[in-house]
């Protein structure tokens, strides 16, 4: 006879099992088993069978429940793990042949003293083998499933842990793949197992996708717990982008010889063992431009750019729009190609310069896309490009347009100065909305009836997204799903944690935290750490004098971090006025700096 505590309770008599129904009875058997071969008292067992408020009659009830359990052992033959009557409480007596839990602490502690990782792994699979699905599923009790399922269940994460470290380490990583998706999705939070599930990934030749775990573990401690990832983690990912050899590569495929950076601005050869097998090819990034729903305010913006794109005899127009993350870039120039479609009858292209799990496009599978797109054209006629979330001017040289075959209108995070030098072309540099943009952005998404009936709050939640696109969509789609909600209490509402409430939970693409994150990510971590030092502790305008003082650098090195920054779009204006950081970049600063410990090093 058996018990089964690794899953339903359940009593095991040869091949036949008796699942528990739920019941004081099975309470009470769940509290013995938890601790066998130990007295529990009698105000314990009471405490899970009935909670902290316990009737006046639970000691009598507790005897009756002994005594059917008793009843219950005796009807499916249970001689051998008898319940005692002990001062104090009670004890029931069992042994790795009766009780599961003990079992599996005994497989556990002899595969630790096992040398050999093979024999290790072999055991430790025996012993996670006993577990059979949700712990104690059936015995309903607020206490143990509080005090003591937890604690049970960091003792199989733990063991599995270990597991997954053997099949690692054996060069096993495609076996252990199978675990690691389930857990790391079973358990969000515990990042050895993102950690183990990227390693496996990136040793079984899934370099993209290793990454994209990466960034999904990231968002993840920063939206749920305002955390960056651990140092473990990081380094990790600085070694997949180094291309560096992780362990043994049975379960990989060599590919031919790749080149990787020395360093230096050269190549050098990668050994067969330290390359991955080629990723998947991307999908298709070009496609038609998509119309933007209510879009309100940059009409002086949109009226200068639409003269400079439909004006007749020209030159190739090449348009750059930049600014800082949700400020609303790719917005601006959907609609705008839509207001000028009619000079560009080729059609409008939309390319997409970043993949969806943030790496960028090499200039040649744009190119080639582009040419794919364009080659149906009739001769002469022009198509306007939409050349979005560039991230350096190399993806985009060989795609600006030549003669009068058509325009260009791109929008980027980075100033993209080197490319204006070479190509030409117009720049504007968006900011946030005005006061009166802001107002009619939420006129226009929540409509003139409930805008107009509290207009000073509408004026309040402008204010506390700091006037910003994204922040204000958000905020606008929150309020159209809540009908009843009053602006000025969503006012309030968001000032208590406005990264937290800046996103949606069914779109969490559609975070603030989330895109600024994304942002930080593209940079040289080390100029990632710079602006979180200053975001977070100089006031929102400040002098390069004052960056030299925070960042502990000579004024050359702070004015190229600086410099740098406000390229990205982290900062605004700058030499030779002062520098600014907008409000929600300054909450996110001081809400993720605290996690970074990293000395600020010139970049």
């Amino acid at each position: 006879m058996r018990f089964q505590l690794l899953g339903p309770l359940s009593i095991t008599d040869g091949s036949d099992t008796v699942v528990l129904q739920p019941s004081k009875p099975t309470i009470l058997l769940a509290s013995l088993l938890l601790h066998a071969n130990s007295v529990v008292s009698a105000d314990y067992l009471q405490r899970t069978m009935w909670g902290e408020e316990q009737p006046a009659t639970s000691r009598a009830a507790l005897q009756t429940c002994v005594l059917r359990l008793r009843r219950l052992f005796t009807k499916h033959g249970v001689t051998e793990t008898p319940i005692e009557a002990v001062p104090g409480g009670y004890r029931i007596t069992a042994g790795p042949r009766h009780l599961d839990l003990i079992g599996f602490r005994e497989e556990v502690r002899r595969a630790e003293e096992t040398a050999d990782p093979e024999s290790e792994l072999h055991v430790l699979k025996g012993a996670l083998s006993l577990w059979e699905g949700s712990v104690l599923a059936n015995v309903r009790s607020d206490v143990l499933h509080r005090d003591e399922v937890p604690r049970l269940v960091e003792e199989r994460l733990r063991t599995l842990e270990r597991a997954c470290d053997l099949k690692l380490r054996l060069g096993r990583c495609g076996e252990a793949l199978v675990e690691l998706w389930s857990a790391s999705r079973a358990h969000p939070g515990h990042e050895r197992f993102r950690e183990q599930l990227i390693e496996a990934l990136y040793r079984t030749g899934r370099q993209t996708e290793a990454l994209a775990e990466y960034r999904l573990v990231k968002d993840y401690l920063h939206d749920e717990l305002g955390v960056d990832p651990s140092p473990a983690l990081r380094r990790l990912e600085m070694a997949i982008l180094r291309g560096e050899d992780l362990g043994p590569a049975e379960d990989r495929q060599p590919a031919g010889p790749a080149y990787v950076s020395n360093g230096g601005g050269g190549q050098q050869e990668q050994s067969p063992a330290a390359t991955a097998a080629p990723a998947p090819a991307p999908k298709a990034m070009v496609g038609p431009v998509a119309t933007v729903h209510s879009f309100t305010g940059r009409a002086a913006e949109c009226a200068a750019l639409r003269e400079r794109l439909t004006a007749p005899g020209q030159d190739p127009v090449t348009l750059l729009v930049s600014g800082a993350p949700g400020i609303g870039k790719t917005a601006l120039a959907r609609h705008l190609a839509h207001q000028v479609k009619d000079a560009f009858p080729a059609g409008l292209f939309m390319v997409r310069m970043v993949a969806p799990d943030g790496t960028p496009r090499s200039p040649e599978d744009a190119a080639a896309e582009v040419s794919a797109a364009l080659r149906e054209r009739v001769s002469g006629e022009r198509a306007l490009l939409l050349l979005d979330d560039v991230v350096d001017a190399e993806q985009v040289r060989q795609l600006l347009p030549a003669g009068t075959e058509g325009a260009a209108v791109v929008t980027s995070r980075r100033g993209l100065a080197g490319l204006v030098a070479t190509h030409g072309g117009w720049v504007l540099r968006l900011g946030t909305f005005s006061e009166e943009e802001s107002y009619a952005l939420l006129l226009a998404v929540l409509g003139a009836e409930r805008v107009e009936a509290e207009p000073e709050a509408a004026r309040s939640l402008a204010e506390a997204c700091g006037h910003h696109p994204l922040a204000l969509r958000i905020m606008s789609a929150r309020l159209l799903t809540r009908p009843a909600l009053r602006l000025a209490d969503s006012v309030s509402w968001l000032a208590e944690d406005p990264l937290a409430r800046l996103s949606l939970a069914d779109s969490p693409e559609l975070s603030v935290h989330r895109v600024l994150g994304g942002a930080l990510d593209r940079l040289d971590p080390r100029l990632a750490d710079a602006f979180l030092k200053v975001a977070a502790q100089i006031p929102d305008h400040f002098t390069a004098e004052d960056g030299v003082r925070v960042l502990g650098m000579s004024p050359a090195e702070a004015d190229d971090v600086l410099d740098r920054l406000a390229d990205a779009g982290l900062l605004e204006e700058g030499p030779p006025g002062p520098y600014r950081v907008h409000e929600l970049l300054r909450v996110y600063a001081r809400r993720t700096a605290p996690y970074r410990s990293r000395p600020i090093q010139k970049v």
